[in-house]
């Protein structure tokens, strides 16, 4: 049950709870203000005795909602009228400053039966820690409100994005990719220390290692996924590669069809910028059966090989007969696969570009304000 609405202007005692949530808001549930333990009009009477909440349990936890029920005495249960739910973001040295700090945390809602439902992507986000604390409360005839003492303080995780979501951020990924080049080889550009280690320590291989947290908060990929990162973008005017790189001037280049072909399962990952016009959109290459492929159908949007917007691989009718490659314009794709690759499969060289290092994206923060990468839950 969704909880609902109730009048504004109203204070309880001060939370048991550290710290602040950010950006609030619920269409089910009103904010009270978090100044101590009267508000200036004497909004709350002294304490009563009503019945503490006991044994809290959070269950159905989503990147943007959660499920809260509790235990009660019988005593005066009857009295109760409306929940006090004290909801604060676990500070820790990562935490998003881009979100304000001047907003109260405190939810109020009418005693509905149990469980309820705590919803709103304007103060949950995906991938992060709370606490909550209950409070119950009778609302008196003059306005007052009789209130119990806190909670046990309890601790929850919300979840990653679900399909559901990554499919909205697929759709708007989809608005912008623009018309489809052909290339013919995927790339990755690094220093020459991490060829030479692939040679010497790990038999002639590069070998996928778990992806970091760049991109959405929400990516269900991110410190997950093991996988390797590979470009395919050309340039416009060569078709070629970009002699640029914020990566290392050392490039592996191996021919398309070697990573992506019919036996090959293409996932969407995520859609992203970084404060710049520039958006990002991260797809997965994963042979079929493998761990990498199995990780994620339970998890990513699979994307048909031969007709979507980001990346193709199709029969050539025209020509020979092979296999043909696009990518989109429009965005930058970075394409994990989920396999050791042996160099041998491909060539490695020194490029005659610059390394622009401005332009990495190894644990690049989403930018929450853009209108185009972003969707209606936590960021």
């Amino acid at each position: 049950m969704e909880v609902p609405g109730l009048a504004h202007n109203i204070t309880s005692p001060l939370s048991p709870c550290e710290g602040m949530i950010k950006d609030l808001s619920l269409d089910a549930i009103q904010l009270c203000e978090r100044d101590g333990s009267k508000s200036q009009d004497g909004s709350i009477s002294e304490m009563e005795e009503l019945p503490v909440p006991q044994n809290i349990k959070i269950s159905n936890i989503t990147c943007d909602s959660f499920k809260i029920c509790w235990d009660m005495e019988a005593r005066s249960k009857e009295r109760i009228t409306h929940y006090f739910i004290d909801l604060n973001k676990k500070e820790n040295k990562n935490s998003n400053k881009f979100k304000h700090k001047d907003v109260p945390t405190k939810l109020v809602a009418k005693a509905v039966p149990l469980p309820m439902t705590v919803r709103g992507h304007w103060f949950l986000s995906p991938r992060t820690e709370y606490t909550v604390a209950v409070q119950t409360a009778s609302k008196q005839t003059d306005g007052d409100y009789a209130v119990s003492e806190w909670s046990e303080i309890i601790e929850f995780c919300t979840a990653d994005y679900s399909t559901v979501h990554l499919n909205q951020l697929l759709e708007k990924a989809e608005v912008i990719a623009g018309r489809m080049l052909r290339f013919s080889v995927f790339y990755r550009n690094q220093n020459k220390e991490y060829f030479d280690h692939a040679r010497e320590v790990q038999e002639n291989r590069m070998l996928p290692s778990v992806k970091d947290n760049s991109g959405s908060h929400g990516s269900p990929i991110s410190g997950k996924l093991e996988g390797i990162f590979f470009s395919c973008n050309t340039e416009f005017n060569t078709g070629k590669p970009p002699q640029d790189s914020p990566y290392g001037r050392h490039r592996f280049e191996v021919r398309a069809d070697t990573l992506f072909n019919p036996d090959t399962n293409l996932y969407f990952g995520d859609f992203y910028c970084m404060y710049t016009a520039y958006h990002y959109v991260i797809l997965v290459l994963a042979p079929k059966g493998s761990r990498g492929d199995e990780f994620c159908k339970q998890r990513l949007p699979a994307l048909d090989i031969g007709n979507n917007r980001f990346l193709t691989c199709k029969q050539d009718e025209e020509g020979e007969g092979g296999l043909v490659f696009h990518h989109a314009q429009d965005v930058i794709l970075e394409v994990i696969y989920t396999e050791p690759v042996d160099l041998a499969l491909g060539t490695v060289a020194e490029i005659s570009g610059h390394q622009l290092m401005s332009l990495s994206t190894v644990n690049a923060k989403k930018d929450p304000s853009c209108k185009t990468c972003n969707i209606s839950v936590g960021r």
